[in-house]
């Protein structure tokens, strides 16, 4: 083989090869979203998230979760969190505000959005961000969960452990799930009854939660609560509607729904600010 003929292949390779990824600038903006092929911090401009003050019933997670990244915004320990329970409840919610209220109150932190199935890439970022160690970072992943055969969560123990290098001091990692253990009950009860072992079967997984140090729970909401939150809507968005028949009318929503959550409260919100000719950004 000619000289020109390993020239040919090393630049083929190269074209091959993804570009490395240029350093993001972290000063353009205080939230991001993490893509692969290729890898790319994009950045998010402006998040789409409800004020703190309009998430009710949820009061001890709030002060909870928000203290937690105060103490780490500041440069202290502090805990990763799971925020776990029921859907529409205002987890995602509430990590997205929670950033928002720290990041007022002048403490720089950045947010960073990671999927779950970019998981398997979570040690390329946390490369990225152990770089920058003149930011902190919260990472942030939404709805996660396993399944049966899932592998993921293998990855997870990257950002939870960190591994021989241990996690970057400069991240601090907040996940949702509507399960507490992360995987399905009926998965967790097959594995104990086929398995040799049944109490190690699932130990790996199930363990993976005992990882978090703050465990957040969400439950549903009584009817109080529901009605607190579309009232709060209607004052943060000047919508004056009679007591009676917004009472009504919310209660007929959340009937027609078959639930009743946050994020049925806003739903009937967005409806009845239309009605009431009233625009209102999409949260």
């Amino acid at each position: 083989m000619t000289d020109q003929d390993l020239a040919r292949i090393a630049a083929a390779l190269e074209r091959l090869a993804p570009a490395p990824m240029p350093a993001p600038d972290f000063t353009a903006t205080d939230a991001f979203v993490w893509h692969t092929a290729p890898d790319r911090l994009e950045p998010v401009p402006q998040v789409s998230r409800v004020a703190i003050d309009l998430l009710v019933g949820v009061d001890r997670s709030r002060d909870t979760l928000l203290e937690n990244t105060r103490h780490f915004a500041r440069g202290f320990s502090a805990n990763n969190a799971l925020l776990w329970g029921a859907r529409g409840m205002g987890k995602s919610s509430l990590v997205k505000a929670v950033h928002a209220r720290v990041v007022a109150e002048g403490h720089p932190l950045k947010i960073v959005e990671l999927s779950r199935e970019d998981l398997p890439s979570v040690q390329r970022l946390l490369a990225h961000l152990r770089a920058a160690k003149e930011h902190r970072f919260l990472l942030f992943c939404d709805d996660l969960s396993f399944s049966h055969d899932d592998q993921h969560y293998k990855s997870l123990k990257a950002v939870l452990d960190g591994g021989i290098e241990g996690r970057p001091e400069n991240v601090l990692f907040y996940a949702t799930s509507n399960r507490r253990h992360l995987m399905p009950r009926d998965m967790i009860e097959n594995e104990r009854s086929s398995a040799i072992n049944p109490s190690e079967a699932v130990e790996e997984k199930v363990s993976l939660s005992d990882r978090f140090g703050l465990w957040l729970g969400f439950h549903p909401c009584s009817q109080d609560d529901y009605l607190d939150m579309i009232r709060g809507y209607c004052a943060a968005h000047g919508i004056s509607v009679p007591e009676d028949r917004l009472r009504a009318e919310a209660v007929e929503w959340q009937a027609t729904r078959g639930s009743r959550s946050g994020r049925v409260a806003w739903q009937f919100f967005c409806d009845l600010a239309a009605r009431e000719g009233v625009r209102i950004s999409a949260a």
